[in-house]
């Protein structure tokens, strides 16, 4: 007699249950890891930070810059005014307000949404140009490492430099920098060329709060690249400044272009009016201000439309410095221009340097100025400037 099998249901009903609870495990592990792995990428994406993170409409951002390459290093201050966003063209509508010594220019940039690059169609007046190039090379220049949606400012590095020898971008630990527009929690973002560069970034601004920079050169002290810092946040539109004629105050100091040398133009009395000799002193130092000894030099002055008062050439500052002494005959702004023709006695050749220096001349106490050139002596070589 054959055996029969009987079917238990029971059997499979135990081994069904043991697979229903090993899928209930394993989905729940599942959740978990999907959980776990969303909530690392959140934090991730809540650290990146990019040059436009935070921007809002309504809002503004005044800096206070010195850019190597604009005006040759003297300070100016920008406000960039977040007026409203182009949907169409993705970028923002920002008007900017640029003064310099005490004149004002604006214009409007359109600033790229993935970078706040100054677009192409923005609309500013040619004499508005340099500043543009300055806002791209200081306030904007992490755009290149960081463009949306942007890298975390816990990672290792942001890339590196692109000249030769170029160091790591690299995002470092937490610092809190107090600056005119308020103290802030940052993080340092720095690279080694030579010297240390800084700059320190708030996760919620879409610019960095603060930089100091250094130009790239072979020998001698690197002179300062570009610096700002923040000066004034806000919500709204901000007040247009006005032009006004600032009367700036000696010594002056300038280093020339190329980093070489670095010229002061101090002038006595530090009032300069109009019919009375004023006495300029000029120093001549290196890079490291070490007084230069056998220099010749040129000394120019002009009036701010570009009308040439004197030019002089080939002026003896054997001891490193030097005196002229003019008498100007026409109030308003001049520009002072001190070239470097030779040094140790070596003519500079193709390699001449200079600085530039703006002065102001004001009226005279005891009466109005008339439109006549002014007069000079020629200098002699002093063993202190006059001050």
């Amino acid at each position: 007699m054959k055996s029969c099998k009987i079917w238990n249901p029971l059997k499979y009903l135990h081994i069904s249950r043991r697979s229903a609870i090993f899928a209930v495990i394993l989905i729940s592990i599942l959740s978990i890891f999907l959980h776990s792995s969303g909530a690392m990428a959140n934090a991730q994406q809540g650290d990146n930070w990019y040059v436009g993170k935070g921007a809002k409409e309504d809002t503004y951002y005044t800096y206070k810059i010195e850019d190597h390459e604009t005006n040759q290093g003297q300070p100016f201050t920008m406000t960039i005014y977040f007026k409203d966003y182009n949907e169409t063209g993705k970028y923002w509508n920002a008007p900017v307000f640029v003064v310099d010594k005490g004149k004002v220019l604006n214009g409007t940039f359109h600033l790229s949404d993935l970078d706040l690059t100054a677009l192409g169609s923005s609309v500013i007046p040619p004499e508005m140009s340099p500043y543009r190039s300055a806002y791209a090379n200081t306030i904007q220049w992490l755009e290149s490492f960081v463009p949306k949606p942007g890298q975390s400012l816990s990672a290792v590095n942001w890339g590196k430099i692109g000249s030769i020898g170029g160091s790591p971008v690299n995002p470092g630990g937490a610092a809190k920098v107090t600056v005119p527009a308020g103290t802030f929690d940052t993080t340092l973002i720095s690279y080694h060329k030579g010297v240390d560069n800084n700059i320190w970034v708030d996760r919620n601004l879409p610019y960095p709060v603060k930089a100091k920079t250094f130009a790239d050169v072979t020998t001698g002290n690197p002179p300062i690249q570009y610096v700002y810092d923040l000066q004034a946040t806000g919500q709204g539109q901000p007040p247009a400044p006005q032009s006004q004629i600032e009367i700036p105050k000696p010594p002056l100091k300038i280093q020339t272009a190329r980093g070489t040398y670095i010229i002061q133009l101090l002038w006595d009395p530090e009032v300069i009016q109009v019919g009375k000799p004023t006495e300029f002193g000029i120093i001549f130092t290196g890079a490291a201000e070490n007084i230069l000894n056998e220099v010749r030099y040129g000394f120019k002055v002009t009036e701010s439309d570009g009308t040439v008062l004197t030019d002089l050439k080939n002026q003896k500052a054997d001891d490193g410095t030097g005196i002229q002494l003019l008498t100007f005959e026409k109030e308003g702004p001049k520009d002072v221009e001190v070239t470097v023709e030779a040094v140790g006695g070596t003519p500079m050749g193709e390699f001449v340097e200079s600085s530039d220096f703006g002065i102001v001349v004001v009226p005279s106490a005891g009466g109005g100025a008339t439109n006549t050139t002014s007069t000079q002596d020629q200098n002699t070589s002093a063993a202190t400037p006059p001050g």
